[in-house]
This record gives structure tokens, sequence and C-alpha cells, in this order.
């Protein structure tokens, strides 16, 4: 049911009462009928547009299985401890999904199916983790397990995104401020020398010809550059294949590749361990962990790790065939295996990968700021002092003139 509409209706019961709320369906036809079954006279039905997979954020799934948690551990019962956050919560979306899931529960059917009607919003880890907090009678704990991977793999996110966010943000602006120079200010300059009949020195008028390039062809290029970013986001971006090869690219930059690595085996192995603590089997812990990751390289990895565990090779033998993997993955996961006490061991696993790429990405952010500053500084100075040499030459111009 991924993609549905939000549906705002409005309708008269059997007492002539006005009534009206919010549906998700996947047409107009789908609430009309709904409303019908209710008993309600239909007198408008307005769609409020197309919920998709980014308008469910993590963050306020994270916060919600915290409060689920909270709220089940307090003692209240699980349907109406999600009336409770449906009546609560801000976004419309969301209120018609938890009261969705309420009238599940409450028709008999365990929170798991109700979740899996929505699997744009819950993944499949979440559902995974639901079923076995049916089995096991303790659905808080696993919430609030859930809610933590989430949160885990949230922080790691947002730290690798702001260590790579401040280098393309300065670097847009030095390359704006740039241009803004060369097509605004420096022209003018070029007027005023152009004036005095006098050569210019070499900087002075390569740069010029670079301002007489961009103001003449500069269009052009900006129109080509759009027309290949739009073909390239609507066309190949969204196919797979060429996902893959920009995420092969990425693992092979220097300063990018370590970070990806880092958060891509701390979620996995986070995965891992959360599944093999809450008595899942290794199988479904791979499968699991091979969706939770978002980088398709490593998905393939895992997928390829899960294919050999099924024959009966041993996980670190299989890890170990995966170049992906470090060979601390590799120890660590044997380590585990032969003791007895894998969920212990990768969830160390991931904790120290975990740390040490927030380590990077703090460093990374340390050494690129004034190493950008310092190039920023570099390509303006660079550029007032082409505009300002010739006034060197100023004095000998006009005592020649």
């Amino acid at each position: 049911m991924a993609d549905l509409c939000l549906f705002r209706w409005q309708a008269i019961d059997l007492q002539g009462q006005f009534q009206q709320g919010d549906l998700l369906a996947a047409g107009k036809q789908a609430v009309l009928e709904q409303i019908i079954d209710q008993g309600l006279q239909p007198l408008r039905i307005v769609s409020l547009g197309r919920l998709r997979k980014r308008d469910w954020t993590p963050t306020e799934r994270t916060a919600l299985f915290q409060q689920l948690a909270t709220l089940l551990q307090a003692g209240l019962p699980l349907m109406e401890s999600l009336t409770l956050l449906a009546e609560g919560h801000p976004r419309p979306g969301w209120r018609c999904v938890l009261q969705d899931v309420a009238a599940r529960i409450a028709d008999g059917l365990p929170l798991s199916v109700g979740l899996a009607r929505y699997p744009a919003v819950f993944p499949a880890i979440c559902l995974q983790m639901m079923e076995v907090g049916e089995l096991t009678g303790n659905i808080d704990h696993c919430c609030q397990q859930f809610s933590q991977l989430e949160e885990r793999a949230q922080r790691l996110r947002q730290r690798i995104s702001k260590a790579v966010r401040y280098p393309l943000i300065v670097s847009a602006i030095a390359l704006l401020v740039c241009i803004l120079m060369l097509t605004l200010v420096l022209p003018a300059f070029a007027a005023i020398y152009q004036s005095f009949n006098a050569p210019l020195p070499w900087f002075t008028q390569a740069l010029i010809s670079c301002s007489h390039w961009l103001i003449t062809q500069g269009p052009w290029l900006l129109m080509l550059l759009m027309m290949a970013a739009l073909g390239y986001g609507f066309r190949l971006h969204p196919q797979p294949r060429w996902q893959q090869r920009e995420q092969q690219l990425l693992l092979r930059l220097p300063l990018i590749a370590g970070l990806i690595q880092g958060g891509s085996i701390a979620q996995i192995f986070s995965t891992l361990a959360l599944t093999q603590r809450a008595g899942l089997d290794l199988l479904t812990g791979l499968q699991a962990a091979a969706r939770a990751v978002p980088n398709l390289c490593y998905q393939q990895a895992v997928m390829r790790v899960q294919q050999q565990v099924s024959q009966g090779v041993p996980l670190h033998q299989a890890i170990a065939a995966e170049p992906l993997f470090t060979p601390l993955c590799r120890q660590l996961t044997r380590v585990g295996e032969e003791s007895g006490s894998l969920d212990t061991l990768l969830a160390r696993l991931a904790q120290w990968y975990e740390q040490q790429t927030m380590q990077q990405a703090e460093g990374l952010a340390q050494t690129l700021e004034p190493l950008m500053m310092v190039v920023m500084g570099c390509i303006v100075g660079g550029l007032v002092i082409a505009m300002y040499l010739p006034i060197f030459q100023l004095g000998s111009v006009m005592g020649n003139g």
C-alpha cells in the first residue's frame, strides 16, 4: 500500500450530524466505500496529496515507537496506546495510519499484520521485531529496541551528512562568488582599463578573457548542465544499475569511502545483533540487515553472505569472502560463533564501527573547515589581485599619456 493519497472527507450520519475526517486510500472510490460502510452519507471528498516513502521520516518513526514503548510499559493496552498516539500526532498521515492499525487490532489482528499494510512506513525489520514481541509477549521491549536501532542509525547518518555537506556548501559559495566577480565586477574594471589603451598584465588579461567567455557562452553551458542534470536525475539515477555505479565510485574516494564503509558495517551488525537478541534465526537477521542498509553494494554483499550461510557455511567464512567487510568483522564473528555469544560480539562490532565513523566524520569536518577557507580565500584573493594589479601600472600609463 505504498504511495497512498490522503483524503479529507465530510459526511452526515444517520442522526443528521455533520462528520469529517481523514483517510489514506488509493483513490476517491475507496474512500467513498469506506464512508458508506460506516453508515454515513458522503458530502465531499478532497484529496490532500499523495504520500510517498520520503514523507514518513525516520525521526517520526523513532519517536512513535519510543512513545509506544513508554505507554505499553506504563500498563496501557496496545489498542488504547495506538489510539492515544493517533489523537496526539500533528501529522494527518500518521494519524490515519495509527487509527487504521488500531482498528485492525480491535478486529483481532496482530500488530505486525496491521503494520504490514504500510510497507512504505514500517520497514521489514520493524515487522519482524513486532512478530517476535507478539510471540514472546514483550512488544514494549521490542518497540524500545527498534527505536534505539533507528535512533543510532539516524544519528550516524546525520553525522556523516554533516561532514560531507560542509565542504559542498563552501565550494558552492566559492563558485558563486567567482562567477559573480567574473561576470559583474571584472567587466566594469575591464572597461576602465580599456579607456587607458595600455597593455594589461597577463593574469588580468586571462581573467578578462574568461569573463568574456562566461558572459557569452555561460548561459548555453548552464542550460546544457541543467538538461544533463535533469536527464540523469529522472532517467538514469532511479535505475538500480546506475545507483550501484555511483556507490561503487564513492567507495573508491579516499575521504568518503571510510565513512560509507563504517556507516554501512555499523548498520548491518546493529541489525544482526538486534535480531539475534530477539531470537530470530541468522538467515532472517541477514535478510533484515540487507534491507536495512541503504548502500546497494553492501546490500548485495549481505545477500551473498546469506546465501552462503543457507548452504551451511559459517558466518565468519562467508564474511571473509566479501572484500567489503574488514578482517575485524571476520575475527569477531568467528569468536562469537565459537564462544556462543554471537549477539554480544555483533553488538560490540557495531558499536566500534559506529564510534569510529563518528570520529572520522568529526575529524574530516575539522580538517576540511580550515582547508576550504584557505582555498576560498586564495580564489577570491586571486580575483581581487587580478582586478587591482593594473592599478600599480596606472601611474606610468597616465605619465605616458
